[in-house]
């Protein structure tokens, strides 16, 4: 039987993992009073910020404007106990917005399913460990779809700026729609809708171009410094409540030019069961059938809500010097999705600007979300009668403002110089994302794969010599390969007017190789064998050798270096000069360094 270990290394190995999957417990016995200050400022800024964003974003996925608010209270409460990252702020976004649109129908009933559905993955995912899942989307992939996605979100906004109806939801139609009947464009919806987007971009310019104010400057100073960097952080919260009163001034005058938000539920939202059946006049549409409605959405939402938080986390940690583990990050979303469906939330991620507020009001600890969740309960429960009053054209001017910066103009350029290639997934990402979004993520993924196939097929190979070749992959060979060397060796080898008399492999490049470069590797040595060339391994690592041995290839040569082998490609074994490895006249034992024999 197994020896029990001594229970004190027992127990630390077991508090230790505890603290791994409840980052609070790191955090929370060395919170201090200083941070609390710090932490309640930097809540009550980013609440400042999520509640209008979130009435917006709901609009954006097609969904009654209270799931926007349903959805950002639970990961504010999940993320403070489960997350990594003291930055990072859960809850709805543009992205997600425009997936669940894309997967949701713009159905309530499919989007809280598909949050439940979409947490659950998360959570298996975190639990196996397959957050390196992520490393197969390419930034060029990332970057074509957040650039398409803030063109397509942007133009989504313009029919609320012009104050239309009825235009549809498909990019390319909505565009010939809006052209259209741009001339039944609503004045008011129009000013209101073009004065708070200048107003969010200056107040956005402010921001940038705020100096810092010092200690040691006056307090009339500092005071004014504080001002304006609190309008500046919370222009969007600003500009909705100043939409707002212009539209409740014109609803006591009797006339509203403006088009409203309208009513919303008054209160929290029910705890229930996500529902996993939904109810038609026909009859009822069953789970199997609504999981093959939401289809390859159910692989799409988990990961870009995986990259949209990792990204973020790892963006941020990286400026403040602290880790994030990427499998915990997706159990911290996982179960964010899931608790959140029963409160009847739509998927959620990490939001770069909100988490941007948070890191610049000097957020401390993730207990600041647990301010920000609160303050969007207080919304839900006493403010929803005052929504009603929010212009729709406010709400889309701060959507607008929030998604054009995501447009990234100079990867393209960026791209041109350092890898052209590059910018295929890049184009056809960002081009197919304009037909469907999920047909945009997917094409840009598989060129990225065959891409990266082709490179593993088609390895670097450096050719040198006339009588005899040096050959040299410049990286491992891996079975799409073994064609490919072989057909560059022979072609040299056996088209040139005269045949070189030996060729030498050099392997130091190549880490791993798998059984059909193996088979490959022999038929080669048996086909320049007929033709009188012999050829010979050189600086083989261990694993490779290992390998090769054991698969006793007849005539397998091997030399240290290439040097040695030139000079004893035409020694036989036995023979004057160094005396290369020789898989049939050596044991394995003797090839292998001391420390690596069993």
């Amino acid at each position: 039987m197994w020896a029990r270990g001594p229970p004190e290394p027992r127990r630390r190995c077991w508090l230790r993992a505890v603290r791994r999957r409840l980052p609070i417990l790191g955090w929370l016995p060395r919170y201090s009073p200083g941070w609390l200050q710090l932490d309640l400022i930097a809540g009550v800024t980013v609440g400042l910020t999520v509640v209008p964003q979130a009435l917006a974003y709901a609009e954006v996925a097609g969904l009654p404007p209270q799931y926007g608010l349903y959805s950002s209270f639970v990961g504010c409460f999940v993320y403070c106990f489960l997350g990594t990252a003291k930055d990072v702020t859960l809850g709805p976004t543009a992205i997600m917005s425009l997936l669940v649109s894309s997967y949701a129908f713009h159905d309530p009933v499919y989007a809280v399913l598909l949050t439940f559905l979409a947490g659950c993955i998360q959570l298996a995912m975190g639990l196996l460990h397959l957050g390196f899942l992520l490393d197969f989307i390419s930034c060029p992939v990332i970057k074509g779809f957040t650039s398409a996605a803030s063109i397509t979100i942007s133009f989504n906004q313009v029919k609320n700026i012009l104050g239309l109806h009825g235009i549809p939801r498909q990019f390319f139609l909505q565009v010939y729609e809006t052209l259209r009947r741009i001339g039944e464009t609503r004045p008011g919806d129009a000013i209101l809708g073009l004065v708070c987007l200048a107003t969010l971009a200056g107040l956005r310019a402010m921001k940038s171009r705020l100096p810092p104010a010092a200690h040691t400057e006056p307090l009339a100073t500092r005071a004014s410094y504080l001002i304006v960097w609190t309008c500046a952080t919370a222009r969007n919260a600003l500009v909705v409540l100043f939409a707002g009163l212009v539209a409740y001034c014109f609803q006591l005058r009797g006339s509203q030019p403006l088009t409203l938000t309208g009513s919303i539920p008054r209160g929290l939202p029910p705890c229930r069961l996500p529902p996993f059946s939904k109810a038609v006049p026909n009859g009822t549409v069953p789970f199997g059938t609504m999981v093959e409605d939401m289809g390859v959405g159910l692989a799409v939402v988990p990961l870009m809500g995986l990259v949209e938080t990792v990204a973020i986390a790892k963006a941020f940690a990286s400026q403040n010097n602290y880790r994030i583990d990427p499998n915990q990050e997706l159990l911290a979303m996982g179960f964010a999705n899931v608790l959140g469906s029963f409160f009847s939330s739509y998927p959620v991620t990490g939001s770069f600007g909100r988490t941007a507020v948070n890191a610049q009001t000097g957020v401390c600890t993730p207990a600041g979300g647990l301010v920000t969740g609160a303050l969007v309960l207080l919304s839900l429960a006493y403010l929803t009668s005052l929504f009603y009053y929010i212009p729709k054209a406010a709400l889309a001017a701060v959507i607008i403002s929030a998604v054009v910066p995501m447009f990234d103009a100079g990867i393209f350029r960026t791209l041109w110089r350092v890898k052209r290639l590059d910018l295929v997934p890049l184009c056809v990402t960002f081009l197919f994302c304009f037909w469907e979004v999920q047909y945009g993520i997917v094409a840009g993924v598989l060129v990225s794969g065959i891409l990266l196939l082709y490179s593993i097929a088609r390895p670097p190979l450096k050719v040198s010599g006339q009588g005899m070749l040096l050959v040299q992959p410049g990286s491992s060979l891996h079975f799409p390969a073994i064609e490919h060397l072989r057909d560059v060796i022979c072609s040299r080898a056996l088209s040139a007017a005269r045949s070189p008399c030996s060729i030498i492999l050099d392997c130091h490049r190549i880490s791993s190789i798998d059984y059909t470069v193996v088979v490959g590797l022999a038929e080669l040595l048996q086909e320049l064998r007929k033709h009188g060339i012999s050829l010979a391994f050189c600086s083989l690592q261990d694993q490779v050798l290992r390998a090769l041995l054991a698969a006793d290839l007849e005539g397998f040569r091997h030399f240290p270096s290439w040097e040695e082998a030139e000079r004893c490609s035409g020694a036989e074994p036995g023979g004057s000069g160094a005396v290369p490895f020789d898989s049939t006249s050596t044991s394995e034992s003797s090839l292998l360094p001391t420390g690596l024999i069993q």
